[in-house]
């Protein structure tokens, strides 16, 4: 199975391909065109796919227009996914936190430290870990997939 994890944003997001302990495909790119290259690599016939999309969650605060326009881009992926026959998951950071930390109060840095510690460090250009590539964004959707391959079914 290979999961196509999503960090959406309200104009870009960034995707990654995770084969379990394998990194494919991964940019941070505008919306419309990782609606595009999400819809070429999705083939109705093929069950060895997951979409993990990280999901928003209310806390009570106020939000503003970005939130909102990501909810949209969140609702794009689901159609698409829905469209090609392919399982979208809806991801919530707080289930990441919990399951990468332990802990809901974790930060990125935390998240991303846990990640260096289960897989190792990126590496570099001539020594390359698992993690080699990732950067600000594709540490998230590194995040959610890892949750979604840890816990298949919740």
């Amino acid at each position: 199975m290979t999961i196509v994890a999503i960090d959406p944003g309200p104009v870009e997001s960034a995707v990654l391909e995770w084969g379990f302990e394998r990194l494919g495909f991964m940019g941070i790119m505008p919306n419309e065109q990782m609606r595009v290259w999400l819809a070429s690599q999705l083939n109705p016939s093929d069950s060895t796919r997951l979409i993990a999309v990280e999901m928003i969650a209310s806390y009570g605060m106020s939000v503003g227009k970005e939130v909102f326009e990501t909810c949209l881009q969140i609702g794009r992926i689901q159609e698409l996914s829905d469209r090609n026959n392919t399982p979208c998951r809806l991801v919530y950071r707080l289930q990441v936190k919990q399951h990468l930390c332990h802990d809901s109060r974790a930060k990125d840095t935390n998240i991303r430290a846990a990640l260096i510690d289960r897989f190792g460090p990126p590496g570099t250009k001539k020594a390359p870990g698992v993690l080699y590539g990732i950067k600000s964004h594709l540490w998230a959707a590194l995040a959610v997939a890892v949750y979604a391959a840890d816990n298949p079914t919740s």
